[in-house]
């Protein structure tokens, strides 16, 4: 089992989630999603590394939240592809347009301008955060009850089919080793988000 916390908004958590369904079909792991904020983790900050001064990332956070609540966890996965899929941008599309395409009400919508949701996403963010600390950001892999628990890994492309299962077995080695902290790779590259392999 492996719990995902994620901001529905941010592009390489998207492209993580993509691996982790690839790692799927590879090796022994069922997903179960949950939703994280940036805006809530970034509360309180003199900065906004978001950039999100007028604080858009909620609007896509609550939805996913009343659709955690309210639909489940698979109507919820199906939500969170829809959003990345749906349109023909390169972020998020439609909101409405992914609710429909995830066979979800699109009134839900109106979700995302409520703070109606608020206490859920913070909620289900603060239980991703108690599991390893706020040092980290989306998204938030949880293995086995927690038993190893992960930031990222942060990709700016999905690996596939085996090796998608050799950096499962990488991530959980490094991260399952006692007194582990922290690895990181060459500066990021730009997220490339092949909406085909959705």
């Amino acid at each position: 089992m492996a719990d995902f916390w994620f901001d529905p908004s941010c592009p390489y958590t998207w492209l993580t989630s993509r691996w982790l369904l690839e790692v799927s079909t590879v090796r022994p792991v069922e997903v179960q999603w949950h939703v994280m904020s940036l805006s809530v983790l970034n509360e309180g900050r003199d900065d906004d590394p978001e950039g999100d001064p007028e604080g858009y990332l909620w609007i896509p956070v609550r939805i996913c939240a009343a659709v955690q609540r309210d639909h489940g966890q698979d109507a919820l996965a199906r939500l969170y592809t829809a959003l990345w899929t749906t349109g023909t941008g390169d972020w998020m599309g439609d909101l409405r347009e992914a609710l429909a395409t995830a066979g979800l009400p699109v009134e839900l919508a109106e979700a995302g301008m409520s703070t109606d949701y608020d206490d859920v996403v913070r909620a289900s963010h603060a239980e991703g955060m108690a599991l390893i600390g706020d040092h980290v950001g989306t998204p938030i892999v949880s293995v086995d009850g927690g038993r190893v628990v992960f930031f990222g890994p942060v990709v700016s492309r999905v690996p596939r089919g085996e090796d998608a299962g050799r950096l499962w077995d990488g991530t959980l080695l490094v991260a399952g080793t006692p007194g582990f902290h922290e690895l990181k790779g060459k500066p990021h590259e730009e997220p490339l988000l092949e909406r085909e392999h959705a």
